[in-house]
């Protein structure tokens, strides 16, 4: 069963935040908060871990579209291809935020993602999950965890989360309340930006 790990915003546990990236590390699954919806996440390099996360999803891996969590804006060139300078005023502008935008891929993605020609690049504007990427030194893969119910379709209470999925993964971070609004997407590959879905985020960028 998944272990609830209080954590709170305004000042993480440093000593929290390591035991989750040893267990991230380790292959762990973590359901952690963001800016909009609580996401389900791994380390973008253990493939057995991004294995699980396609199973839970009920899609094959090569063929999800997961997002990368990053810590900020400096090692997105670790896996975007060169951007124009317009399209880095639309990040910097935007990000951190509650937007995921799709951006052209580089042959750096790890192997699993090497098919791919686009990647879909998150900064949230949460404390707990910037620390967390920072510390794991690597982004963590972010999908949202949807709810079957017809009037909710996100949990926003961690405890709830944590009874439901805790048969499924290793660590429910409590970060209080999430919201249930999911992220903007921007499509940023094309000469103007094209909205996919609207979100949290503004959709005037």
């Amino acid at each position: 069963m998944a272990e609830l790990i209080r954590i709170y915003e305004e000042n993480p546990s440093e000593k929290e935040l390591k035991r989750i990236v040893k267990i991230l590390k380790k292959g762990g699954l973590v359901i952690y908060p963001t800016d909009t919806v609580y996401g389900l996440g791994c380390d973008i390099n253990n493939t057995k871990a991004l294995e699980k996360i396609a199973r839970i999803k009920g899609i094959k891996l090569e063929k999800a579209n997961f997002s990368f969590v990053c810590q900020d804006l400096s090692n997105l060139s670790e896996y975007v291809a060169q951007l124009d300078s317009t399209t880095f005023k639309i990040l910097k502008r935007n990000l951190p935020g509650p937007y995921t935008f799709i951006l052209p891929g580089n042959n750096k993605l790890p192997s699993v993602f090497k098919k791919k020609k686009t990647v879909g690049i998150r900064v949230p504007n949460n404390k707990i999950v910037q620390l967390l990427v920072q510390h794991l030194g690597n982004p963590i893969i972010s999908t949202s965890i949807r709810d079957e119910d017809d009037v909710i379709e996100y949990t926003t209470d961690p405890e709830l989360i944590a009874e439901k999925w805790g048969k499924l993964v290793d660590v429910v971070i409590d970060g209080g309340f999430g919201d249930n609004v999911a992220s903007t997407v921007f499509d940023l590959t094309e000469t103007e930006p094209k909205l996919i879905r609207q979100g949290k985020g503004s959709a005037d960028i």
